[in-house]
């Protein structure tokens, strides 16, 4: 082969080499563009997922300035505190048996110091189980009348004979409530009781806080005997001075004046006024502890109240009813209860002005010879003989006020807790 073939074939070897760079060029650039895109989707998942992690950050967290890391990592640390104390307590750590075990080996020291640590530790284990037994003693010595009430009301008077019944009666009735529904007429009986409890509660909470503001905020000459009267009117029970309260209401007389345009005195015996003038002149049921929680009260309350009051132009009475009672009113509702609760279940004040039944506690107070009349006509009987109903009876004068606490505990407790009294 001569030379001119062979530059020939070298020069088409050159451009086949060319024309191949060539064409490979498109395929390299696309395989780039393929691997540029890629990187730039990867970049966009990351920016979305940082976004996300961004936006998902709560607003307390923001406010606080703590990161999901930050959160991450004082999460570690806490873990790893835990483990450290935790390893630090097992180091140090005596356990009881070890102290029973070591104990002579001791100095003097060391023993009073390991005595100390066994019994609070031993404090710490018997004490949870003793207030149980405690709280468990007391609650069933008040749901004890409760619950024996509620097992004997709602079964037949046969079963009461029965030893084999004990809680669980056999036949569960309740004509029984029925029955003493019928013989004590309840509903006269119990609107009755409702007007003369309702309205000497209302008199006697509006009195009672109107002396106990006086008592907490007033100086006056003789504050501190009148006070004196209201805690001996506290302390002294009510048999001593009931007849003198009897014949006042039996002769009532204002200074003579009755008599003298009348020719005899009033007998308000036998009518709701006697209560009504007792609660409006303070001398009601425990009207003295009232006007004790009302004095706690209203002096615990800041002065700046009633000066900013007086700045405004109000009067004392203005400032009574406009800027007392909205701060009293859980003690005004407190006063209220107790005062309902009381007159409900009093019969011996109530007894000595009323002869014949006139409240539900008197009703109950007789309702065996109720019960005896209802059934025989006669009265000649045994109150055991008619057990049922009377725990029947007792169930139902105890219904209302079990359905007004159950509305009013909010309220009653708090009164209870910020009238001064407690804590």
């Amino acid at each position: 082969m001569s030379e001119k073939d062979l530059i020939k074939n070298n020069d088409s070897f050159d451009d086949l080499l060319v024309n191949n760079d060539a064409a490979s060029t498109p395929v390299d650039e696309a395989s780039a563009v393929a691997e540029a895109s890629a990187e730039v989707a990867e970049q966009a998942e990351a920016a979305e997922e940082t976004v996300k992690s961004i936006t998902s950050v709560s607003a307390d967290e923001l406010q606080s300035g703590v990161t999901p890391i930050e959160r991450k990592q004082s999460r570690k640390e806490k873990k790893l505190e835990k483990k450290q104390a935790k390893e630090a307590k097992n180091i140090y750590h005596v356990s009881n048996w070890q102290i029973i075990k070591n104990y002579r080996t001791y100095n003097k020291q060391e023993r009073a110091h390991y005595r100390y640590i066994f019994g609070r530790r031993i404090a710490e284990k018997v004490w949870p189980v003793f207030r149980f037994l405690i709280l468990f003693g007391l609650g069933f010595v008040i749901l004890y009348p409760l619950l024996y009430m509620l097992s004997t009301s709602i079964r037949p008077q046969l079963e009461m004979t029965d030893p084999s019944v004990m809680w669980i009666p056999k036949n569960v009735i309740f004509s029984n409530f029925v029955d003493v529904w019928q013989a004590i007429k309840f509903p006269e009986v119990l609107l009755r009781t409702i007007l003369i409890n309702v309205l000497c509660s209302v008199i006697q909470v509006v009195t009672c806080g109107i002396t106990g503001y006086g008592f907490a905020r007033f100086k006056f000459k003789g504050k501190g005997l009148m006070f004196g009267i209201v805690i001996f009117q506290i302390i002294v029970p009510v048999q001593v001075v009931l007849i003198p309260l009897y014949m006042q209401f039996r002769l009532f007389d204002i200074f003579g004046i009755i008599k003298l345009i009348t020719g005899s005195a009033l007998n308000l015996v036998q009518t709701p006024a006697a209560l009504y003038m007792q609660a409006f002149f303070c001398n009601g049921i425990r009207a003295g502890v009232f006007i004790l929680l009302f004095r706690q009260f209203f002096r615990g309350l800041p002065k700046e109240l009633e000066d900013a009051a007086y700045l405004d132009g109000c009067g004392p009475v203005k400032t009574f009813v406009k800027v007392m009672i909205p701060n009293a009113k859980t003690s005004f509702l407190t006063v209220f209860i107790f005062s309902i609760v009381w007159y409900w279940n009093d019969s011996y004040v109530t007894s000595m002005f009323f002869n014949e039944p006139y409240t539900i506690a008197m009703e109950i107070e007789g309702i065996a010879t109720k019960m005896m009349i209802y059934f025989t006509g006669e009265t000649n009987g045994m109150a055991s003989d008619y057990l049922v109903w009377i725990e029947a009876g007792c169930l139902l004068s105890l219904l209302p006020i079990l359905i007004m606490y159950i509305f009013l505990q909010k309220q009653f407790v708090e009164g209870v807790e910020r009238s001064g009294l407690v804590g």
